[in-house]
């Protein structure tokens, strides 16, 4: 019996989330990769809240790559303005490669530390 790539996924993320928590002090930062956008939200988990979040649904036409990056340096902006400094990075399930990889260094960039 084959596994499903989605399904597969969903297992991955729900070993990494066993282990990850997004505080007050250090939240999460989750991000969602579908075949044309990529999102980034940073997460309270204590309390459920979404404290920042970026997509890449208004920007420019880029190169995938070149618009995650984008959306790490803006989710990092948005962060710092809500007096958030460092997160945890959840990459939920994806490869830390390509795009994922491109906005946590765009993240990093932008002066969030994890």
């Amino acid at each position: 019996m084959t596994i499903k790539k989605v399904e597969r996924r969903i297992k991955i993320k729900f070993r990494i989330r066993k282990s990850i928590k997004g505080t007050a002090e250090r939240p999460r930062l989750s991000v969602f990769r579908s075949n044309k956008q990529i999102y980034a939200q940073v997460i309270n988990d204590l309390t459920g809240r979404t404290l920042a979040s970026a997509s890449s649904l208004g920007l420019e036409k880029l190169p995938k790559t070149e618009q995650a990056k984008k959306v790490g340096a803006l989710v990092a902006e948005k962060a710092k303005a809500a007096g958030i400094e460092a997160v945890v990075f959840d990459r939920n399930g994806y490869l830390y490669h390509g795009r994922v990889q491109a906005l946590a260094e765009g993240a990093r960039e932008g002066g969030l530390n994890f």
